[in-house]
C-alpha cells in the first residue's frame, strides 16, 4: 500500500504536555451514551491501525539515543550507520508496544549486538526485551517520560517536521469520520502512544478530531488494553468491535472469557508478519481485514 501524507491545516498548535487520563467505567459509559441503544462501538489502535508512524518513532528513538548515549549515537561512525539502523527499525517495528523501546532497539542494532539482529528480535522479542533495559541500567517510567520529551522538544522546534514522518493510511481517517457521524455508533482510540502525540497526528494530518474523552492512552498508566475494553458499553446491549495491527494484543483479549462479546479484527496493513497474519487466520476468534472491508465496516456495521 502507498501511503500519502495527507494536506495539513495552516496553523501550528501546540501540544499540551498531559496525559490522557486512565479510563474509567464512568466516564467510558457517559461516553458511549452518546450514541443510540444497541448500536456498535469501534475501539480502534492508533499505531499500524490509523496511523504508519514508524518514521517518526524511529527518528525521535534516534534522538533519544543521541541524548542518552552521545558517545554511542553522536559519532561519525553513528552518522554513517543511521540509514541502516531506521531501516531495520522499521523492519522490527512489529514487536514494538511503546515508543521508548525504539530507543533500545536502536542501540542494539547501531552496535550489532549478539543476539539482536533483525531475526532474533522478530522471533524472540519477548524473551530478549529486557536485557537490553537491565545491560544500560534503565527503568521503563524514566523511559517513557524521556521519549515523550524528545517528541515535546522535536514538536516545539519544528511541528511540521515532527509530522512530516507520520502518515494516516488512505481512507482510514474518512472512515473514522463517517463512523463519528453515526448515530449507532461511538469510535475510541485505545493506543500505546502517548494521547497528546496521536491527537495531534489525527488533527493535522487528517482533519480528524477524536474528543479527549474517547482517547484512551496505556502508555503512562500501564494499564492493559483488555482492561480498557471492559470499561466500554457497561450500560445497554452493544455490539463491540475492536481492530489492531498487534497479534499478541488480540490473543490476550482471546484468553479473557469476560471478553468474548468482542469481535477481534487483525488488520493486514499494520506492523504485523505474515506468520502473525497466518496464526490469527487460523483463530476462530480473530478475522484478518483489508482497508477495504474496514473502510465498510465502520460505514455498515
Amino acid at each position: 500500500m502507498t501511503i500519502t501524507t495527507l494536506a495539513r491545516a495552516p496553523t501550528t498548535p501546540r501540544v499540551a504536555r498531559t496525559n490522557i487520563r486512565a479510563p474509567s467505567a464512568r466516564r467510558a459509559s457517559s461516553a458511549v451514551a452518546r450514541a443510540d441503544r444497541d448500536g456498535v462501538i469501534f475501539a480502534l489502535d492508533f499505531d499500524g491501525v490509523v496511523c504508519d508512524s514508524v518514521g517518526e518513532s524511529s527518528l525521535s528513538a534516534w534522538k533519544h539515543g543521541v541524548e542518552l548515549w552521545p558517545e554511542v549515537f553522536d559519532t561519525p561512525e553513528a552518522t554513517t550507520a543511521k540509514p541502516r539502523v531506521l531501516e531495520e527499525l522499521r523492519a522490527v517495528r512489529p514487536v514494538v508496544e511503546t515508543g521508548y523501546e525504539n530507543t533500545t532497539l536502536a542501540r542494539a542494532l547501531l552496535e550489532k549486538l549478539d543476539g539482536y539482529g533483525v531475526e532474533d528480535i522478530l522471533n524472540e522479542w519477548d524473551q530478549i526485551s529486557g536485557g537490553l533495559m537491565q545491560r544500560w541500567g534503565l527503568d521503563r517510567a524514566t523511559m517513557v517520560e524521556a521519549f515523550g520529551r524528545i517528541r515535546d522538544d522535536w514538536i516545539e522546534e519544528d511541528f511540521d517536521g515532527w509530522l512530516e514522518p507520520n502518515a494516516l493510511y488512505p481512507g482510514v481517517a474518512e472512515a473514522v469520520k463517517r463512523a463519528q457521524a453515526r448515530s449507532d455508533a461511538a469510535v475510541k482510540i485505545v493506543t500505546t502512544k502517548q494521547g497528546r502525540f496521536a491527537l495531534a497526528i489525527m488533527e493535522r494530518m487528517g482533519g480528524l478530531v477524536i474528543p479527549e474523552e474517547d482517547m484512551f492512552s496505556t502508555t503512562v498508566s500501564g494499564i492493559p488494553k483488555t482492561d480498557v475494553l471492559r470499561t466500554f458499553g457497561t450500560e445497554g446491549k452493544w455490539r463491540k468491535i475492536f481492530v489492531e495491527d498487534k497479534l499478541s494484543t488480540l490473543e490476550k483479549v482471546c484468553k479473557a472469557d469476560d471478553l468474548n462479546e468482542w469481535e477481534l479484527y487483525l488488520v493486514n496493513w499494520g506492523y504485523n508478519t505474515p506468520e502473525e497474519r497466518a496464526r490469527a487466520n487460523a483463530n476462530p476468534r480473530i478475522k484478518v481485514i483489508g482497508v477495504d472491508a474496514f473502510i465498510n465496516m465502520l460505514e455498515a456495521a
